[in-house]
């Protein structure tokens, strides 16, 4: 595949990017793998070029170790990206995808490494890369010491594609080089942010966390001043005749992953789940906000083992609670629009599995009531107005069919005996039969081959402790994954202004007046991503719209923003009366 291009350019760029900046960039080099041409540009120089100095259309393949990074540094110097692009960083992850990696990991490092080959000691590029970071007023020794240590990856890319390329998948390779150059398009967009009010709840945090646990606990009664009291929660649980989940010990499992499952279950404990966060994780100073009022941050590409993004959750707005997502406002004159796909990982196990009843369960719209009906639970006219508690329990357990439950943690999830979480997973065997085919002969495939791979060809290598609910779970998250970028690449190639990517979610941005038919496009190109994916199977797609002055709400986290917002008025009513006093 290599040999079909006239030019294929080795690159590397350093800059500096302080969290939610674009990139200053500082220098690049670049090889002419074929013709041997070098090219050594410092800062000055790079910011007066309109393009690259080496070839980048159709006849050129531009070849990067975490591309998203280098494709960033263009778009702060202006400069058009390339048609191809191969990332080695993907095509590694890619090749070794649930191995163990020892040395560096996934990093240039450790792809040296794993192939046996030399690279410059991590010290030595941690000091360098502290030197790029400073961003400008370099001394002229400094200037070559960076241009040196910049060629010396570009090096380590030549060294490293030797061994590659026999294993690199072409052109689904070249497919994964777009989405790099899509993400690098959603790194450098970024989310706007209200600024004004995340000044005003990162000034008041420290006096708003104990009116928030005074205002919140009054219910549970489970602090003791910052400090959440499994014991006085246990008695919470047993007054109000609550089941919880347990950690094989015996003790109560309060982790947030359980603590959110159960707050579907028992809704009254969503706000303590989000006090819970906001006190113990939640650091309003790590959320990665420019100066021009956007959040940015790595959208760590490929990193999942499903390989969905993994961005930081404490720099990423979608990162941390909910209710900090209000956070999210259009800019004057401009709109956003979230648009995921209805029930995306049903859709996929439906479409993937070829079994009908699925399929028609999905095209109703309602699959979870669908279910109900199919397994004669309700009658064929039940709506959701009339059987909300039959819904809720087969879309309990549909959920726990895609999360790899047992009937132990799926009755309590439903607060109702095993026995009945267990009829309700022999309903859903019965009634999608074929679907279970198709899961269990796909786990059994990966147990006897050591492997499970995407539409697109993203594997999954087994390790010698597989988890068989986690490989159940993969071909619809990791077929989700391609969907996804299948989708911003679209998107992306019909100029629609990309935000951020959200686990099955875009969010989007453009001028009010052209919000309309942008949401229009961008839905067309989610439907096509889907029916490319699952074989002309058409997932359909929802949308929230907010345009300025409004602002974005999760409904799930739109309580405790109110009640945040009330413990701040409540702040400064007191601290004003109090300067009043002190006036007199």
């Amino acid at each position: 595949m290599i040999n079909g291009f006239k030019h294929v350019i080795a690159i590397d760029f350093e800059f500096s990017a302080p969290n939610g900046e674009r990139p200053l960039v500082v220098c690049l080099v670049a090889k002419d793998l074929i013709t041997g041409d070098k090219w050594r540009i410092f800062q000055h120089e790079l910011y007066q070029m309109s393009e690259p100095p080496y070839p980048t259309n159709s006849d050129s393949l531009v070849i990067a170790y975490y591309a998203s990074a280098e494709m960033n540094c263009y778009l702060s110097l202006g400069w058009e990206m390339p048609d191809y692009l191969l990332d080695l960083f993907t095509e590694f992850r890619c090749m070794t995808n649930g191995k163990k990696l020892t040395t560096g990991g996934a990093s240039l490092l450790g792809a040296l490494s794993y192939f046996g080959l030399s690279s410059i000691e991590a010290l030595e590029k941690e000091g360098m890369r502290e030197l790029a970071m400073r961003g400008s007023n370099y001394s002229m020794d400094e200037e070559l010491a960076l241009l040196d240590y910049c060629e010396s990856d570009v090096l380590a890319l030549e060294r490293l594609l030797q061994p590659m390329l026999p294993l690199i998948d072409f052109p689904r390779a070249l497919l994964r080089g777009l989405y790099m150059k899509s993400t690098a398009i959603m790194e450098y967009n970024g989310v706007p942010i209200d600024t004004i009010a995340l000044h005003e709840l990162r000034s008041k945090w420290d006096a708003i966390q104990y009116e928030l646990i005074e205002k919140i606990d009054s219910e549970f009664l489970v602090y003791e001043g910052k400090t959440f009291k499994t014991q006085r929660f246990s008695d919470y649980l047993i007054q109000n005749d609550m089941s919880w989940p347990t950690l094989p010990s015996g003790a109560l499992d309060l982790c947030d992953s359980t603590f959110k499952d159960m707050s579907k279950t028992y809704p009254q404990l969503t706000q303590l789940r989000e006090l819970r966060v906001a006190l113990s994780r939640m650091r309003l100073s790590t959320l990665a906000v420019g100066s021009d009022g956007r959040n940015r941050c790595l959208i760590s590409a490929f990193r999942a083992k499903t390989s969905r993004n993994q961005p930081s959750t404490s720099q990423f707005i979608f990162g941390p609670s909910t209710w900090l997502r209000s956070l999210i406002k259009p800019k004057p004159g401009y709109g956003l629009a979230y648009i995921d796909w209805s029930q995306q990982e049903f859709g996929i196990a439906a479409a993937l599995s070829g079994d009908q009843s699925m399929k028609k369960a999905y095209e109703s719209g309602d699959p979870y009531l669908a279910f109900a009906k199919q397994a004669g639970a309700v009658t064929l006219d039940a709506t959701k107005e009339s059987h909300p508690k039959q819904r809720e329990q087969f879309k309990a357990c549909v959920l726990a069919v895609q999360y790899g439950m047992g009937a132990n943690s799926l009755a309590t999830r439903i607060n109702q005996p095993v026995i009945k979480a267990r009829e309700l997973l022999q309903l859903h065997r019965k009634t999608y039969y074929k679907f279970w085919q198709w899961s269990d002969a796909s786990l059994d495939y990966a147990m006897l081959n050591g492997k499970l791979w995407t539409v697109f060809g993203w594997p999954i290598h087994l390790d010698e402790n597989p988890n068989p609910r986690s490989l159940a779970n993969f071909p619809m998250q990791s077929n989700g994954a391609e969907m996804l970028r299948l989708a911003c690449i679209l998107m992306s190639e019909k100029k629609i202004k990309i935000c951020a990517p959200v686990h099955d979610a875009i969010l989007i941005e453009s001028p009010i007046e052209q919000l309309d038919k942008d949401i229009s496009i961008a839905k067309q190109c989610m439907k096509e991503a889907s029916k490319i994916i699952l074989e002309g199977f058409e997932l359909a797609t929802d949308e929230e719209v907010i345009r300025y002055p409004d602002r974005y709400f999760d409904k799930r986290g739109k309580q405790m923003w109110d009640t945040v917002w009330k413990t701040i008025g409540d702040l400064s009513s007191d601290i004003s009366s109090f300067q009043k006093e002190g006036a007199r």
